[in-house]
C-alpha cells in the first residue's frame, strides 16, 4: 500500500470511531431519558418537540457551546462526496459537545421517525464532507437510531438503497450512516 492510501484508511477509521462514539452517547442518553420517565417509547416520555429535544441535549450531554442556528457550531460550507456544494439546513439550535462533535437536532416527525440529527463529528474542522465527517442520524419513537426511513430498524437492503439514492446525491440527506451500519462500523465507500 502507498503512504497516501494508508493515511486515507487511517483517517476513515478515525472518522468512524468518532461517529460511533457520538452514536453510543446518543443511544445511552435516549435510554436514560426513557428510564427517567418510566416510558416505553420516546413519545410517551415526552420527546415530541424541538424545545423538548433542546432540553434533552442540555440535560444529558456536556454542551460547551450553544448556537441559535447553524452558524458558529458548524463549518460555513460543506461538500458532497462528489465535491459539489452541499446545502444543509441552517435553522434550529445547534450544539458543540465536549467530545468536539457538533449536533443540530431537527424535529421532523414522519411515521415513527421523530428527529433527524445532523452530526459533524469533528466540529468546524475539515474536511466538511457529507459522508466523511458530516452525517445524518435519525431517532425513532422506539428509541433506535438508524438511517432515514419510516421506522427502525431498517433492513440491510433498505440501508443500501438509501446509500445509493442519498449519500452519493448532491442535495439529499442520509444514506451514509446506514452504509456504515451495514458495513459493521467501517467506511467502505
Amino acid at each position: 500500500m502507498t503512504v497516501p492510501s494508508l493515511m486515507q484508511n487511517h483517517q476513515r477509521k478515525t472518522y468512524v470511531t468518532q461517529l460511533h462514539k457520538v452514536y453510543n452517547e446518543l443511544s445511552q442518553a435516549i435510554l436514560q431519558y426513557q428510564t427517567d420517565r418510566n416510558a416505553l417509547n420516546l413519545k410517551e416520555a415526552g420527546l415530541t418537540s424541538q424545545d423538548e429535544f433542546t432540553n434533552f441535549i442540555t440535560k444529558y450531554f456536556r454542551v460547551v457551546q450553544t448556537c441559535d442556528t447553524f452558524k458558529g457550531c458548524f463549518a460555513s460550507e460543506y461538500k458532497s462526496l462528489n465535491g459539489s456544494a452541499y446545502n444543509v439546513m441552517q435553522n434550529n439550535n445547534s450544539f458543540v459537545l465536549a467530545n468536539g462533535a457538533s449536533i443540530r437536532p431537527n424535529y421532523a416527525a414522519v411515521g415513527d421517525k421523530l428527529f433527524n440529527i445532523m452530526v459533524d463529528i469533528n466540529g468546524q474542522k475539515g474536511p466538511n464532507i457529507h459522508g466523511r465527517d458530516l452525517f445524518f442520524m435519525f431517532i425513532y419513537n422506539n428509541g433506535l437510531i438508524d438511517d432515514r426511513a419510516q421506522s427502525a430498524p431498517m433492513s440491510e437492503e433498505e440501508r443500501e438503497a438509501s446509500y445509493k439514492s442519498r449519500c452519493t446525491a448532491v442535495s439529499d440527506i442520509g444514506g451514509c450512516f446506514g452504509k456504515i451500519l451495514n458495513d459493521n462500523w467501517e467506511m467502505t465507500y
